[in-house]
């Protein structure tokens, strides 16, 4: 069995490589010409929007972040702590409350670390993580994050969201050249084709203008300022409904668990010491009612019996408390305009299913490489170089981002259950594939918790998958129908992975040294 998985790995490769080289040069001179177009477009609209370039408190500050999130927040402590004056707008100051972005991967706590964050998870019960718990058909299968090479403390960290913002705005607004306020931006100041600032509302209803050399976007998926920065293409594939349940014993202590139910999978990990989260996905862009009682009989009678046995009374009871909250589930590759004076950072500028819980790690990360290219500029003033040199932002955060959104996408569509018979195929070798242990367990899971930013090393696991679930099915005797059906699953993978990685973008993603911007060097005065 594990021969046949090794020669997978190396036809997976082979078909890889050949795949990759024939998807670049299909680009097209039509598909070049459309992204083109796309970004006059939008510095057109952005022509629209008239506005002065000073302060109308009179205060000018280097950096104006747009947004107090996980995002934003970060980025301001980030800046400031390198002696950037940053000014940060929030809608609403208030502590979040969500269902999502409760779990940051261990690439994601490296990060924060890298950050000098690392303190925020203390002092709001947040519960380690050491990896995750697989359950189908009432088998089940431990993957453990490979933290062997790391320090002790370093593991994923799940919490409530608004716990850990708070903190993190805290921080940020504890130092003297960053400057947290209340406020509600409608727009963006542009002079001279150059995004010069953000006009904003405050709470008391006054209309201000602020200034800075660069304003960034961190304003969350519903962001009503990316259509102007970006290619605004998103993809709700389904939606969550989330519970919390209480005092419930999960079947693998500090663990995350994936229920690889019918029609799509439920999700369960700690978010404190008394409490557990439950994400249940529905396809679809519509859920059943929750007012006229059709979401708790789904719940109940569709879900709970999938759940495992310890689980299933806790989920019940909170289905019965109420307290359901439902939330669409966003994607949205990156596809920025690059407009001198403005950047996009976070759900604002990149999305993916929150399946794998990767939305921190990204935005870290992303947090890590521009802080690196920021550093040796002292000078943000220069609007159409400063826009030149950011350009590599965009290649630099590729190793991280694509990986991490390439198989939060892949996944989710090989997790969901399918009538198609390729497709149940391809769904039951990889969770077959993934109980092998070893490294057939530890490569997919580095590159789910962030520790493994390799385009290659998913594309090479994804297709070893398939060419698992090809020979499970030729073994011990081949018959044409099994064949046809082995010829599908690999048609079925490529169907799945290409897309995605062709919206990520092939040659950043794989081939990022022939980007020019690449090298580009820190602009001289």
């Amino acid at each position: 069995m594990v021969d046949h998985c090794l020669l997978g790995w190396i036809l997976a490769s082979v078909l890889g490589f050949f795949t990759l080289y024939f998807l670049v040069l299909k680009r097209t001179d039509d598909e070049k010409r459309a992204v083109l177009e796309a970004r006059r477009e939008g510095m057109e609209s952005l022509n629209t929007t008239n506005g002065e370039c000073r302060s109308s408190d009179g205060e000018d500050v280097d950096v104006i972040i747009v947004g107090a999130g996980v995002a934003g927040a970060a980025l301001a402590h980030t800046l400031g702590k390198d002696g950037r004056r940053v000014r940060v707008i929030e809608r609403d100051l208030t502590e979040p409350d969500r269902i999502v972005g409760e779990l940051l991967q261990p690439g994601g706590y490296l990060k924060l670390i890298e950050l000098g964050l690392e303190d925020c998870v203390e002092e709001i019960d947040a519960q380690r993580v050491f990896g995750y718990a697989l359950f189908k058909d009432g088998k089940n299968t431990r993957l453990s994050y490979p933290l062997e090479k790391f320090h002790s403390d370093v593991s994923g960290r799940s919490f409530h969201n608004g716990r850990f913002i708070q903190r993190m705005r805290q921080k940020s607004a504890s130092l003297p050249n960053v400057r947290l306020g209340q406020g509600t931006v409608t727009s963006l100041l542009e002079a001279d084709g150059i995004i010069r600032g953000v006009q904003y509302k405050t709470k008391s209803g006054e209309e201000l203008k602020a200034y800075a050399p660069l304003t960034i976007v961190c304003d969350g998926c519903f962001s009503n300022l990316r259509r102007s920065l970006c290619k605004p293409k998103v993809d709700v594939p389904s939606c969550f409904v989330g519970l919390i349940l209480e005092n419930c014993n999960l079947p693998h202590a500090n663990h995350g668990h994936v229920i690889l139910g019918d029609p799509s999978p439920i999700l369960c990990y700690p978010i404190s010491s008394t409490e557990v989260r439950c994400l249940v996905d529905v396809p679809g862009q519509k859920v059943p009612s929750i007012s006229n009682g059709e979401m708790a009989k789904y719940l109940k009678t569709m879900v709970a019996p999938q759940l495992p046995p310890e689980v299933q009374d806790s989920f019940v009871a909170a289905v019965d408390k109420g307290n359901l909250r439902t939330m669409p589930n966003r994607s949205m590759p990156a596809s920025p305009y690059h407009t001198p004076g403005a950047l996009l950072m976070g759900d604002a500028f990149n999305m993916r299913h929150p399946l794998t819980g990767g939305g921190m790690t990204v935005a870290l990360a992303d947090i890590v490489v521009l802080r690196n290219l920021l550093r040796p500029l002292h000078d943000l003033n220069d609007a159409p170089t400063l826009c030149k040199y950011l350009e590599s932002f965009y290649t630099l955060r590729k190793p991280v981002a694509s990986t991490i959104n390439t198989l939060a996408g892949a996944l989710y569509k090989v997790f969901c259950a399918s009538p198609d018979q390729a497709r149940k195929e391809m769904r039951e070798a990889c969770f077959d594939y993934l109980s092998l242990g070893g490294v057939f367990a530890a490569g997919p899971v580095s590159l789910l918790s962030g520790l493994n930013p390799r385009p290659l090393s998913l594309v090479c696991h994804f297709f070893a998958v398939a060419v698992f679930g090809v020979g499970r099915l030729l073994l011990p005797f081949p018959s044409p129908k099994r064949i046809w059906i082995g010829a599908r699953v690999i048609t079925s993978a490529s169907g799945i992975i290409f897309p995605i990685i062709k919206a990520e973008g092939v040659r950043q993603m794989f081939f990022p040294a022939t980007v020019p911007a690449y090298y580009r060097a820190p602009p001289t005065k």
